[in-house]
């Protein structure tokens, strides 16, 4: 039997034991390979197995005796075979080599992925004698990949993946029917194709936030489809990452925005011909859309109204009402007969009502308020007439009393009158 190469550690390592104090002691590189819980094998520049732990022996369904001496060329294919050798080359060359993929066969003749991690083993002198190889299994990784890329084949929505410089590695069916290309017309194509320099920028942008925070929302796109129609589309995109986590690119999934910027073109069609003052704002009150009617009610220009805050235009104690009236659209989805009394460009304080309900976007989250002022002044108006003409008909009604008063009192005076009268000529009589 061969002699086992010498594993050339650090036996002079310094550890502190907690106290301040110091202690020398060595690594034992066998303890560590034994009990490594991956299956950890040294082999020699040749490819003959030296040393592996028990783990490579569980993955393979190989005993220790039945692998020690043997070439690696025993488990893997040909073409593996002269992959690992020039992967051993590369560890001579650079000291390491990562994630070549081996798919070994087990005692039971199941293939078996891998991946491998290998470093330089080195003789007391500092020369390449060997590698020691890290195998990691694949088959529970497969299979989730497998479940992922089913997920992606499957999804309603279009879902494609892209590496970190854009190139479309894999698309759904829903994203060739959303641009009318076949699948081999997007593969291995970066998405510039798709969309303008301007987005591709923004693309690019979006991808570095991926590397950055794992996640981007709402990105516009507006890929050109085969037909050359341009499609509005949001991007909601979240980080690939490889078997140690580092981010290789991204998911994306575009969702069609036609039928929604339809149904918003319509909403707005109808916010700006609407007869009543009609506003849009976000949560903090900043007015983003409002139709001639807020105008004609405000005397304010659409450029003198747009972007500004609506306390602008109303009290301080009314500010603290119409942001209280924004918690109530947030929570319930409505808030109905505000009272607000904007001020004009005149200066004339405008009795309203404001009724409001939540404004929303695509995932459902209230995003502001669109509401409605109701111009009260004419209602109150007609309450003045009411109230002046209910006054002056208590005032007539006190007036005929008084005139009931004399009335009565002048009958009351005849009728004594005309009683004395009768007992007077009754005493002439007599």
């Amino acid at each position: 039997m061969a002699r086992r190469p010498e594993v050339v550690t650090q036996p002079d390592v310094v550890k502190g034991d907690g106290r301040g104090a110091k202690w020398r002691g060595s690594l034992d590189a066998d303890i560590i390979i034994a009990n490594a819980p991956d299956p950890v094998f040294v082999s020699d520049l040749e490819g003959k197995i030296l040393q592996a732990n028990d783990a490579v022996s569980q993955l393979l369904g190989f005993r220790q005796d039945e692998v020690l001496e043997q070439s690696l060329s025993r488990f893997i294919s040909p073409e593996e075979t002269r992959e690992f050798t020039a992967a051993l080359r590369e560890v001579v060359e650079r000291g390491v080599m990562r994630n070549v993929v081996l798919n070994p066969r087990s005692a039971s003749g199941e293939v078996i992925p891998a991946s491998l991690n290998a470093s330089a083993l080195r003789d007391p002198n500092g020369k390449a004698i060997g590698a020691i190889g890290i195998l990691r299994d694949m088959r529970e990784l497969d299979k989730a990949r497998a479940y992922a890329e089913s997920l992606i084949k499957n999804a309603p929505d279009p879902v494609f993946v892209s590496d970190l410089e854009g190139k479309i590695l894999q698309a759904n069916d829903a994203v060739s029917q959303l641009l009318g290309f076949r699948q081999d017309e997007v593969l291995e194509q970066s998405l510039s194709r798709f969309i303008s320099p301007e987005e591709t920028r923004e693309f690019t942008a979006a991808l570095r936030e991926v590397v950055e925070r794992g996640v981007t929302r709402n990105a516009r796109l507006n890929p050109r489809s085969a037909s050359g129609q341009v499609i509005p589309t949001t991007l909601n995109a979240s980080a690939l990452r490889n078997p140690d986590g580092k981010v290789i690119g991204a998911i994306g999934i575009l969702r069609d925005m036609r039928e929604l910027d339809k149904a918003r073109a319509y909403a707005e069609s109808l916010i700006k011909n609407a007869p009543d003052p009609v506003f849009v704002s976000d949560l903090e009150g900043k007015i983003l859309q409002a139709n001639d009617a807020v105008s004609q009610l405000l005397g304010f220009r659409q450029d003198e109204v747009l972007e500004q805050s609506l306390s602008r235009f109303i009290s301080p104690e009314e500010t603290r009402e119409f942001t209280a009236a924004l918690r109530e659209v947030v929570e319930r989805g409505v808030t109905r007969n505000a009272r607000l009394n904007p001020r004009s460009a005149s200066g004339e304080v405008i009795p309203t009502t404001l009724n409001a309900s939540a404004l929303r976007d695509p995932d459902g989250k209230v995003i502001g308020a669109i509401g409605i002022l109701r111009d009260m002044r004419a209602y109150e108006q007609v309450v003045r007439d009411l109230e002046k003409s209910k006054t002056e008909l208590q005032e007539k009604i006190l007036d005929l009393e008084k005139f009931e008063e004399v009335v009565v009192g002048r009958e009351l005076k005849m009728i004594a009158l005309e009683k004395e009268l009768e007992s007077l000529r009754k005493k002439s009589k007599g």
